[in-house]
């Protein structure tokens, strides 16, 4: 298994782009790493808002996958430089300050890989 450090996994979520939504949350990501798979979401998580799979949405070139579609079997290409928004949705989680987020994900390589970031909004 790959263990790829905290400090580099957080250089993917892309600092600002935290947004309300009439009912959830936005922010975008950019692969700064390599090129890889994401091959799960387990939740993200938004203050003490949990989002289960069956409320993230991916969008990226284009194409808007359902957390619950991702899997091992039908893993997202995310390639170096790649961007894509996450979109949250179920329960308003963002607060006006600073917000707490943890996105945790599935790699076919390193297995779970959990991002953890402050944003302000």
């Amino acid at each position: 298994m790959v263990v790829v450090p905290e400090f580099l996994i957080r250089r993917i979520y892309q600092k600002g782009s935290l947004k309300k939504t009439d009912n959830g949350a936005s922010l975008d990501l950019k692969n700064v790493l390599g090129p890889g798979f994401i091959s799960g979401f387990n939740y993200v998580k938004i203050n003490d808002v949990v989002y289960d799979a069956s409320k993230v949405k991916f969008i990226t070139n284009g194409k808007e996958i359902a957390g619950v579609e991702v899997s091992e079997e039908n893993p997202i290409a995310f390639r170096l430089g790649q961007t894509g928004t996450l979109i949250m949705t179920g329960k308003e989680s963002v607060v006006d300050g600073n917000n707490k987020i943890v996105i945790e994900v599935m790699n076919p390589e390193a297995g779970k890989v959990q991002l953890s970031v402050d944003d302000i909004v």
